[in-house]
């Protein structure tokens, strides 16, 4: 009896001085989701609900459990094996486990005197106040129901001088209806071509004449003549790019930014003004940065194929630096991997997405940057499934080949690099 009441008086001191007690929001859980999910999970963000406070965490526990438990929350799709990034996603084992026994415990609250303070946002922007804003100039409507061709707008930047770009953000005005976007700058002046890259045969299809001039006639915001080089882009679960310290992206003066959007009705009438958030540098920066995109049109997924590998490939014509790789397909893109091959045939791989998803977009940035000799070439495989076992496949009955729509498809990578030992200058031609 003696022994019992004094086990029972551990116990209780050991609750009392909280020892034995399980993680609490307040304390254990919040800190985790200030710093790997909250920028995303706010009110007016992509995440459904927001996950700033325990009343608004609280409901979504069991929830959050299975999403951490199964490794889809926060997404991150890259092979470990392959690489470190420096936007990896995933959680700590350590943190995972907290998360787990929270719920597990019934997901207390805890003291509110535990709570860290909140993270600061910038409201409406995830990369922090903008130092200018760039929107569309008109209120675009889109119908309830149909297919739109990709439409185009120019905004003038109306930069009296070069602008050097530290990070850029691409925001839907209306994100329902907004599949993605592309953002080109076309100066005012020539600019020079960039030389450092040459790409394989045979991976571009160059439209008739007939052809453009149709897409011109059925579109009331048609492409221009010219769409200048890559500024950014939005895709699902992508849409802020911030370059590291010493690196930034030229905005030449007077430039005009080129709104490249895919639109998607969704059984509602809305409109549509997306708008464009850059930061700029604070000093220039000693290595200019260039996105060059390498993609192949030249393919066919032959119908009920479940597994069929398409490729690109581009050879360096001068000493690199590579700084991050986003692929891209539609709805039947199911895997990618990105390599090198080096001047001497040496193969290695420097990304793999084993289980590609369309819905979460990434722009894999290599914590540490691929530094690439003259004569490397760098090739890109992406494997599709366009067989009835795609619960994502539109139609399995059908041949598939190049298309903007999403019932199409893609094979394509937008990569980041600096040239070595070289002043760099974006080029003035550019497409997907």
């Amino acid at each position: 009896m003696i022994r019992t009441i004094a086990a029972a008086a551990v116990v209780y001191a050991l609750v009392a001085s909280g020892a034995e007690a399980g993680p609490t929001f307040s304390k254990d859980v919040a800190p985790i989701l200030y710093n790997n999910c909250t920028n995303c999970h706010r009110t007016g963000e992509i995440g459904p609900m927001s996950l700033l406070t325990y009343a608004d965490a609280r409901p979504w526990a069991r929830s959050i459990a299975t999403r951490v438990s199964n490794g889809t929350m926060p997404p991150w799709h890259a092979d470990p094996a392959h690489g470190e990034y420096l936007n990896d996603r995933r959680l700590s084992a350590s943190d995972k486990e907290t998360i787990l026994q929270w719920v597990s415990d019934g997901a207390p609250e805890g003291d509110p005197k535990d709570l860290p303070p909140q993270p600061k946002y910038a409201e409406g922007w995830m990369i922090g106040q903008p130092d200018v804003v760039l929107a569309m100039q008109e209120d675009y409507p889109v119908p309830a129901a149909g297919t739109l061709e990709y439409k185009f707008f120019e905004v003038p930047t109306n930069f009296t001088e070069d602008k050097f770009i530290q990070g850029v953000e691409v925001r839907p005005g209306t994100r329902a209806v907004v599949h993605h976007v592309i953002v080109y700058m076309r100066s005012p002046r020539p600019q020079p071509r960039l030389t450092a890259f040459s790409f394989g045969p045979g991976m571009n299809k160059s439209p008739t004449p007939e052809q453009i001039k149709a897409k011109r006639d059925l579109n009331d915001r048609p492409a221009p003549r010219a769409l200048g080089g890559w500024l950014g882009g939005f895709a699902p679960g992508q849409g802020v790019r911030v370059y590291q310290p010493g690196t930034a992206l030229r905005v030449p003066a007077g430039s005009v930014l080129i709104m490249s959007m895919h639109y998607t009705a969704n059984g509602k009438e809305t409109t549509d003004r997306t708008s464009v958030g850059l930061v700029f540098a604070k000093e220039p920066p000693r290595r200019e940065v260039v996105v060059v995109p390498l993609q192949n049109e030249n393919f066919t997924l032959k119908a009920g194929v479940a597994d069929t590998r398409v490729d690109a490939e581009m050879t360096l014509q001068q000493d690199v630096t590579l700084w991050s790789a986003l692929p891209h397909t539609h709805v039947r893109g199911k895997r990618w991997e990105i390599a090198t091959v080096s001047p001497d045939g040496e193969a290695k791989t420097i990304l793999g997405v084993p289980k590609y998803d369309f819905n979460w977009q990434t722009d894999y940035v290599f914590r540490e940057p691929l530094r690439l000799a003259k004569g490397t070439k760098l090739r890109t495989s992406a494997w599709y499934d366009n067989s009835a076992a795609n619960k994502s496949n539109p139609d399995p009955t059908s041949d598939v080949t190049w298309g903007d729509q999403t019932w199409e498809e893609m094979q394509f990578t937008a990569f980041t690099f600096t040239v070595n030992d070289t002043q760099t200058t974006t080029s003035d031609k550019g497409k997907q």
